[in-house]
Formats: structure tokens, sequence, C-alpha cells
């Protein structure tokens, strides 16, 4: 009886080497089919200016199904009264039923550090915001041009001053 445990272990090991061996040999196309993209902002005024990157990348699943995640950083500065530090996260998933109709479901997790710049002291916020949003656009080619909505939007803490906002979405 042990020759046959002993038989049995040995083939189970050359088996999984072999499909080790197979596996190692055969080339993914996972990052040749990953897309990139994402935005930049910058405002410059008298009083006010803002910086702002979000690096993305998506992964289609299959025709109409792609998914992805990226990075949000921004800063903003508003002279004698506020500036503020934002980062954070995101992922992403689209839809298209059709080739130039994009849907979206996307949740946001940021960080939020903001200081006022009151007389005669500042007053400093930092927390975390989370949203939660649904959106559609029209695609044509690499660039979607749509709208997206914040189910979670809060005015006192939501970083952006709609729950409904337009959005431009390029991917190469």
């Amino acid at each position: 009886k042990p020759k046959l445990i002993y038989t049995f272990i040995f083939l189970i090991n050359f088996s999984l080497s072999q499909s080790q061996t197979i596996a190692t040999n055969q080339k993914s196309d996972f990052w040749n089919k990953v897309r990139f993209g994402g935005g930049l902002g910058l405002s410059i005024g008298n009083n006010y200016s803002e910086f702002s990157i979000s690096p993305s990348a998506i992964y289609p699943v299959n025709e109409s199904v792609s998914l992805g995640g990226g990075l949000l950083g921004s800063y903003t500065k508003s002279n004698h009264s506020y500036n503020s530090v934002i980062y954070g996260l995101n992922a992403i998933s689209l839809f298209n039923p059709l080739r130039e109709v994009q849907m979206s479901l996307e949740v946001e997790q940021t960080r939020v550090h903001t200081t006022y710049e009151t007389v005669p002291n500042a007053t400093k916020k930092n927390y975390w915001n989370t949203g939660l949003f649904v959106g559609a656009g029209y695609q044509n080619g690499n660039i979607t041009i749509g709208a997206r909505y914040n189910l979670l939007f809060d005015k006192d803490k939501s970083i952006y001053s709609d729950a409904l906002m337009p959005f431009v979405r390029f991917y190469f």
C-alpha cells in the first residue's frame, strides 16, 4: 500500500510540474489588451489655481465590458481663503450596449486635506470621501463624452460642487 501512495504522489508532482512548465511557456497577452488613459487639469487665475492628474487603465473583458482603475490627485489654492490636497483611487466598469453608447459604474475613494485660512486662525479639515457614480456617454473611437451622477453626493463633504458632472474620457 505505501508503494501505491508514493506512486500516486509522484504522478501528482510530475503532472503539476508539467502543467507549470506549459503555463510558463505560454505568453499572456493581458498587457497588450490594457488601454491607458486619464486626465490632466490646470486652472490658473488671479486668486485661484488648481492642478489635477488622474491616470487610469482599463482591460476589455469582451467587446461590451471593460474593467479598470486609476489614481487621482489634485492641489487647489485660493489666495487668502483656502488650499486643498486631494488624492485617491477609483475602480470603473464600462458597458457598451452599442458601439457609440458607453454606460459606466465607478467608485471613488479620496482623502481630503483642506486648510481654511481665516483670521486669526487657520481651520483644517481632513476626511475620507466616497463617491459612487453612474454615467452615460457618447463614444467615438478612443474618446467618450458624457455625464456622471454621484449617488452618494453630500454637499457638505463632497469634493465636487454638484452631483452631476460632465466628463471626457480618453483611452489608448
